[in-house]
């Protein structure tokens, strides 16, 4: 009996462990949370059938609670700031190219859009985007739409609509 209970003990609390450095260490899926769910449910299910149902019952609650109070205790201690990234970023992206462009302006595409890609409007190159989404190909003319924060939004201009364009 005390040989099955350690043995309930030690896999709750391997499971936990690894439970816990799958939250907080490990992103994603991992190897640490699949042992910790595999331990954890074989703690639970051995206590089941080696120690008995009452004791089954118990060990499901009381690592339920453990779970969980462990996880609080480990979000409250200062252990984690020790790892944790503090830092601020306080630099911007310099967008003052896009002060130089106005609605209306004609350019290129210098990548394909789909729907984001660079355009070279007024011997500039800039972040551009499809106005509708469509797909805009390389090396077409395109027309600023609208002057977002960070980038540009055009759409394509026709060989008919350029011919139109270029007689004004």
């Amino acid at each position: 009996m005390t040989f099955e209970l350690l043995i309930v003990v030690a896999l709750i609390l391997l499971g936990i462990l690894f439970m816990l450095v799958e939250i907080f260490l490990l992103p994603g899926l991992s190897i640490a949370g699949i042992a910790g769910t595999i331990m954890l449910i074989g703690g639970i299910v051995y206590a089941y059938l080696f120690i008995g149902s009452t004791a089954g019952n118990i060990t499901l609650a009381a690592s339920a609670v453990a779970m969980g109070a462990s996880f609080f205790w480990l979000l409250k201690s200062k252990s984690l700031r020790k790892i944790s990234l503090e830092t601020n970023i306080e630099s911007k992206v310099d967008n003052s190219d896009l002060a130089k462009i106005n609605v209306g302006d004609t350019g290129v595409a210098l990548s394909r859009l789909n729907p984001t890609g660079k355009v070279m409007v007024n011997d500039l190159t800039v972040e551009g985007k499809s106005f509708n989404g469509e797909f805009i190909d390389e090396d077409e003319k395109i027309e600023v739409v609208r002057i977002d924060t960070y980038q540009i939004q055009v759409k394509r201009i026709t060989d008919h609509q350029m011919n139109q364009f270029l007689q004004l």
